[in-house]
Order: C-alpha cells, then sequence, then structure tokens
C-alpha cells in the first residue's frame, strides 16, 4: 500500500494533473483548477470573468474536464489538450502504413488515445500485382502499432490507449476475433468488430457470409466471386471480390466466445452508429477512441468533460434527498462554453487534426457519478426508478447543452460543416424539443455533436473516487493499483464516494441502505437497460461495459450482445474480472465497477 498514506485523490492530482513547473508551485487541486479555468478563459473577451464562472463549476469537482485538459491547459509546454482522436484511413501500401503509424506516435507522444480502422489493409495471402509482395494482413500491423505503443508510452503514469477496428465481412476477421486470446497480444489495444445489419440478419437466418475485400487495380489474388459492399475509406459501395464464404453463425458465436473468455472484442453496431450521425450527410464512421464514447471521422477529434451528478445531492441519504437539476443545467450550460473555448486554445498533434476539429467543433459532454447519486438519492441502479431519474438528468444536459450550443451560434456563428436543412434532418435533430429547434432555425449551433460518456476512470478516482461514468458502483472498498510518475505502480485501499458519506453519517456499523448495491448485484440485462435508457438522449456514444458472473454459463455474452442490437444501442463491451485478474481486489467490505474494456492498458479516455 502508499507507505505514506496518501489518498487517492490526492496521489492522481500530484502524478496526473499538478504543473509540477509552475511558480508558484501549484500547492494543491484548487491551484491546478484555477490553472485551468484562466488557460481556458484566455480567449474570451472578459478573460478574468469567464476564469471566474469556468472556475465556479470546478471546484467541488462539479464540472470534471478530461484529464489532457486538466494536465495541458494553461501551460507554454507542447501538449494537446484533447483526449481522442482517431487515424487517418490508412493507405494500403508500405508508404501508407508507415505514415499512419509515424501520425499516431506523434499523436501519442503528446497525450492523445487514437483508433485505427485496419480495414483498408488487404488480407494475409493477398498479392499486390505492382510488387509481387504477399500481405501479411491487418492484425500483423496491429502488432506494429503495439510495440510502438509500448515504446512511446514506456515511462510515466499514463500509459497509450488505442482502439482497433476490423469490419465483420474482411477475410481476415476470424483472425482479428482471436488476436486477444494470448493475454500478452496487442496489450496496448482494445479492439472491436464493426458489425453491420445484413451482417446480424445473416445470423439470424443461418445464412452463408462472404468475407470479401475491395477490388483494386493492382490486385492480383483471383477470388471467388464479385459484389459490391460500403467499405471503410469510402462513401459508396465498391467493387468487392469474395474471398471466402463461412457462415454467419459460425463467426458470430467465436465473437462471442471469445469475448466471453478474455473480454476482447467488443462490438460496434456501424451502420446504427452512421445511421444515427449528427454528420451523417458529410461523413462516413468506422472507428472510435480507445474506450468508443466518440465515433469519429479519419483525423476526427473531440475534447471530452463530465458532469460530477453526485455532487449535486443534497441532504444525502435522507427523505429530503433531492438532485439539483437547475444547477445541473447551469453548470451543461458553462461547461459547453469551457469546451469550446477548448477547441480554440488547443494545441493539435497533426495540422489535419485540427482542421477536422474546427470543421465540426465536436464535444462531448457526458456525466460520472450517476450510480453514487442514486444510492444517495435512496434510488437502487437497476430499478425503474433509477433509470427513470438517469433519464430526467440526461434530458436536462442534453437540452441545456444544445441550448448553451445555439447561443454560442449566435454569438460565434455555427461549425464550418454546418448545412441547416441536412442538419436539421438528422434524426437525433429531429428528436430534440421544439425550443431547440426553433433556435436551430435562427441560429445554427456552434458544436455539430455535443454529448458522449466516457468511461471518466481517473477524474472519478480524482473526485474522491465518485462511481465512474455511467456504471455501477464497483466496491463499497477495495485495493487498487496505480501507476506512478515513473511508470512503478503504488498501491491504495479505495472506498466509494457514496459509501464514505453514508458512513460519515451512520457510522461503521450501521447496515448498508438498500439502495447502496455494487456491480456483483446487478443482472447484465439491468447494465444493458442503463445504457439503452440514456444513448436516445447522447449524439456520440457511451462506454459502458457489462459485467458478467465468473459462473455465468457459456453463451451469456451472446445474448448481451443479441439484445444489446435489440436495444438499439451503437456498441456493447462484456468483462468477467476472471478474464483479466489482478486488476482490483475486493476487501473485507464488498460492495460497489469499472470500464474494464479499457483495463488491460491501464487506460485512461480521461
Amino acid at each position: 500500500m502508499n507507505s505514506n498514506h496518501e489518498s487517492l485523490s490526492s496521489f492522481i492530482w500530484r502524478t496526473r494533473y499538478r504543473d509540477a513547473d509552475a511558480f508558484p508551485a501549484e500547492r494543491s487541486v484548487a491551484d491546478t483548477l484555477e490553472r485551468v479555468a484562466r488557460g481556458v478563459a484566455a480567449i474570451e473577451k472578459e478573460p478574468a470573468a469567464w476564469s471566474d464562472r469556468f472556475a465556479s463549476i470546478l471546484r467541488g469537482f462539479r464540472f470534471l474536464p478530461a484529464g489532457r485538459i486538466l494536465a495541458g491547459a494553461g501551460l507554454a509546454r507542447q501538449t494537446t489538450l484533447f483526449n481522442c482522436f482517431v487515424a487517418g484511413t490508412i493507405e494500403d501500401s508500405i508508404a501508407g502504413i508507415f505514415e499512419a503509424l509515424k501520425e499516431g506516435a506523434i499523436t501519442m507522444q503528446q497525450g492523445g488515445g487514437i483508433g485505427y480502422d485496419f480495414s483498408t489493409l488487404r488480407p494475409r495471402g493477398g498479392r499486390a500485382r505492382a510488387t509481387g509482395m504477399i500481405a501479411s494482413g491487418p492484425v500483423s500491423f496491429m502488432r506494429v502499432w503495439d510495440a510502438m505503443c509500448a515504446t512511446v508510452m514506456s515511462t510515466g503514469a499514463r500509459r497509450g490507449a488505442m482502439m482497433g477496428t476490423l469490419r465483420c465481412d474482411h477475410p481476415d476477421i476470424l483472425e482479428f476475433v482471436d488476436a486477444k486470446r494470448d493475454p500478452e497480444s496487442l496489450r496496448h489495444f482494445n479492439i472491436s468488430v464493426l458489425v453491420t445489419d445484413a451482417f446480424m440478419q445473416a445470423v439470424r437466418d443461418d445464412a452463408s457470409w462472404p468475407l470479401v475485400f475491395p477490388q483494386e487495380d493492382d490486385d492480383a489474388t483471383g477470388g471467388i466471386g464479385r459484389l459490391e459492399r460500403a467499405w471503410s475509406g469510402s462513401s459508396k459501395p465498391v467493387p468487392c471480390r469474395v474471398w471466402k464464404v463461412i457462415g454467419a453463425r459460425e463467426l458470430w458465436r467465436r465473437l462471442c466466445a471469445n469475448a466471453q473468455a478474455c473480454a476482447e472484442p467488443g462490438l460496434l453496431y456501424i451502420d446504427r452508429i452512421n445511421a444515427e450521425n449528427n454528420l451523417g450527410y458529410a461523413e462516413t464512421l468506422s472507428a472510435t477512441n480507445p474506450c468508443a464514447e466518440e465515433p469519429l471521422p479519419p483525423y476526427g477529434a473531440c475534447c471530452l468533460g463530465s458532469i460530477n451528478l453526485a455532487a449535486f445531492v443534497t441532504d444525502a441519504f435522507t427523505g429530503s434527498a433531492r438532485l439539483d437539476r437547475s444547477a445541473v443545467a447551469h453548470t451543461a450550460r458553462l461547461a459547453v462554453r469551457f469546451l469550446d473555448d477548448v477547441i480554440e486554445i488547443a494545441r493539435f498533434p497533426l495540422y489535419r487534426q485540427r482542421i477536422e476539429a474546427h470543421r465540426s467543433r465536436r464535444i462531448g459532454l457526458g456525466l460520472t457519478g450517476l450510480a453514487d447519486a442514486l444510492a444517495m438519492l435512496g434510488l437502487r441502479y437497476d430499478s425503474d426508478a433509477g433509470r427513470d431519474v438517469a433519464v430526467e438528468v440526461l434530458h436536462t444536459i442534453r437540452d441545456a447543452a444544445y441550448g448553451a450550443s445555439i447561443e454560442l451560434a449566435e454569438e460565434r456563428g455555427p461549425f464550418e460543416a454546418y448545412r441547416a436543412p441536412e442538419y436539421r434532418g438528422r434524426p437525433f435533430i429531429g428528436r430534440l424539443p421544439p425550443e431547440i429547434q426553433s433556435g436551430l432555425r435562427r441560429h445554427g449551433i456552434r458544436n455539430s455533436h455535443l454529448l458522449a460518456i466516457a468511461p471518466a476512470g481517473t477524474i472519478s478516482l480524482l473526485a474522491h473516487n465518485v462511481s465512474s461514468g455511467i456504471e455501477p458502483i464497483f466496491r463499497c472498498e477495495a485495493h487498487r493499483r496505480v501507476l506512478d510518475s515513473e511508470g512503478a505502480y503504488d498501491f491504495f485501499n479505495v472506498t466509494d464516494y457514496a459509501y464514505r458519506c453514508w458512513r460519515e453519517l451512520e457510522g461503521r456499523s450501521a447496515p448498508l441502505p438498500p439502495a447502496l448495491v455494487d456491480q456483483s448485484q446487478i443482472s447484465p440485462r439491468d447494465h444493458l437497460l442503463m445504457q439503452a435508457a440514456l444513448q436516445p438522449l447522447i449524439d456520440g456514444s457511451i462506454s459502458k461495459t457489462v459485467s458478467l458472473p465468473s459462473d455465468a454459463p457459456a453463451g451469456a455474452a451472446q445474448e448481451i450482445f443479441e439484445t444489446a442490437y435489440r436495444l438499439h444501442l451503437k456498441g456493447c463491451t462484456v468483462f468477467r474480472e476472471e478474464a483479466r485478474p489482478g486488476v482490483l481486489t475486493e476487501s473485507e467490505h464488498p460492495s460497489c465497477e469499472r470500464d474494464a474494456h479499457c483495463c488491460d492498458a491501464e487506460r485512461e479516455s480521461d
């Protein structure tokens, strides 16, 4: 355990976010938050006034900017303020592959996590007519990326984070699905399969499933047929060669079995992601950031922040407990302006990332501390009443965020890719309330996307270990290992925020209230129901992990993935702790989850 008895919150601040070179020195997290507020407000016409306003929502951890903002805003040194990036389309050539590798290394060096779609790389065994060379396939090149990440991020408290995706109809999909059966393989990657509606229909019909790759002029591979498919890197269907035909259910079962055994791969329902994209008229998506809350176009970037719902509960654990939704709305409005200002002050590792960020001005305002807030209100996470409150507060955040962005458009102008008829015709926009629709017609909107729910793992630890994102409470008390600034591990006893509040009110011996439940008491279906309740209110996506019990029967992951698809989720990940043991251990008082899909590399979406 930490030999100095330092709190984990203090440790996180000192090793992740404190500016050690500041003069005068940052002596507390309050100094850091003041520096962040000043740095972000610097581009405002009245910086002192806006610095005070921004500081007011940062105090008490009411609004938690993502980690890159906390670590870098107001500093002179070269660092990115964006956590989320997606690589440019990887050209299927040695020059193109290693150019993408170089760009990824530059992005990671400055602190950004990055997602890649490897579907554009020809399958193993493909021969290029121009060179006669035999391709080694996407998975082989992913190992090159993995080694790069391990090297670039080999020291310090922040580990590299990458997402690798592959289409479900790529000829190397079986190799991709199996890639993380070896626990030492691709340790710096999360991997997810891009699942299409056509594939899910083929699974239901027990139909055959052709594995294909676009036909190119220098492709000397014969194939066994031809068809047209929408493909990564193209907005229209392209001619493809059929490499082989397998049973759709064969692939589906293998995918699900691997997910249950080793928590990989996750699924991205890519047709649904594109159908719901506010910018579907101007871009096609095929990759996400490392924890999948932000589907992004090539060179896409997004800055994140989370509203800590636990900080807005008054009279916790009493009959008078309430969530101050008006204060949540006020915080959301200021947070939108804060994150839009971040786009202006941010440096970008690559010029094309800057161009893309300014084209759409995407931001990802989300929430954390949901499970703690519900427990403090006396509501079980898995109850209808708990989900109803979650939906109500997210309605509040959504409407406040969109209203604030419309006001910013009136003041500063809409985002560059805004085309009024097409944007207002998108499905998510059509679900907004009439007053928001009216504002859009008059002024447009400053940011193409405003909402995403990240894992918020490290910033939730900073905020005294509130429950992360929309996950249930992991355990009331646990042991946790955390990287220090030298790349070594420190170990801490941690207590959940709501649990600690309860003990301070009622004492150590009082029994836990019925609402203070941990993830072991939440069924997989109730994990899905919470995500499904909130997804219609989020224009990005939600990073959420469905926890499976250690004795889950064979086929449990398959049932979860099929239910997730029926519930119209954009993606799904499952996790059994036995799949990756040793990340957290339970102490003598169990009760309280984390985003396990990101655990392999101790990843921070924040």
